[in-house]
């Protein structure tokens, strides 16, 4: 069996931006202001509904880029969740966290509440990125099974056999298409249909193969954690950023709306995140 490296990355936290007309306009047709898209978002927590709060496409922590935009794109491909995220300067400088996920070509990572206080948009944070390339093992019932996005030891504590709910392919808007190496897949639910889903939360997508780019196959399913809240804008929502997929005969997935839990603040060692 070959062993799986290490790699340094470097991310820097993101300056959310919004043009000079800062509305977006959602699926109603009204106008509204994106908040907490990007940049340090203080007081969500994983465990959280994903519609506990009125912004767009909020992520626990921070959400970390790179200038370079090939550096970029390798660091969301690289960094994996549960993977140990250090700060390297500010404030929070030698803080740890951890990895939860990435959307839209963006690393998510989560840290204690106190430390969050301490940080400002541009800090450089490293990630030890540990997990692309791995292998399913023991994870599923069967063998056709691709891994992605996860470090192998977070994959091993999880309970990937259940999920909060069981999601038709249909239902995913934004992410189709795109590689799942390095994006999220946005569940277009409202907050009647959604509303015990909380951030951390394992989702079962039916018919949805993202080996490759994300995309429709019947008899295919993805397993995906849900690492950002929801959004009005038209064709996006809650997202969740894969981390299995195979033939659906390799799952037996049990769907539990009240009771299942999935990635928590103690699995990731990363206390009140």
């Amino acid at each position: 069996m070959s062993t799986l490296v290490r790699t340094t990355l470097l991310g820097e936290v993101e300056t959310p931006r919004l043009g000079p007309a800062p509305y977006l306009v959602d699926r109603d047709g009204a106008p509204y202001l994106p908040t907490a898209t990007g940049g340090v978002v203080l007081g969500l927590r994983l465990g959280d509904g994903v519609f506990d709060t009125d912004a767009d496409h909020a992520a626990p922590g921070v959400t970390l880029v790179h200038p370079d935009p090939a550096a970029c794109h390798a660091l969301t491909a690289f960094a994996c969740l549960g993977n140990e995220a250090v700060v390297r300067t500010g404030d929070a400088r030698g803080a740890t966290g951890r990895v939860l996920g990435k959307r839209e070509g963006r690393v998510i990572a989560v840290f204690p509440q106190d430390v969050l206080a301490q940080m400002l948009p541009a800090d450089q944070v490293a990630i030890r990125a540990h997990g692309q390339g791995a292998t399913a093992g023991g994870a599923t019932a069967g063998g056709a099974t691709a891994v992605m996005n996860v470090d192998p030891a977070v994959l091993a504590a999880l309970d990937v056999r259940s999920a909060r709910a069981r999601v038709p392919s249909h239902l995913v808007g934004n992410g189709f298409g795109r590689p799942a190496h390095q994006w999220d897949l946005d569940v277009q639910v409202d907050r009647v249909d959604a509303a015990h889903w909380r951030l951390g939360d394992l989702l079962c997508i039916d018919d949805v193969d993202v080996r490759h780019n994300a995309g429709h196959r019947k008899g295919w399913l993805t397993m995906a954690v849900v690492v950002h809240a929801g959004s009005p804008l038209p064709g996006h929502g809650p997202g969740a950023m894969p981390i299995l997929c195979g033939p659906a005969e390799d799952f037996d997935v049990h769907v539990d709306p009240t009771g299942h839990v999935g990635v928590t603040p103690e699995l990731l060692g990363c206390p009140d995140a």
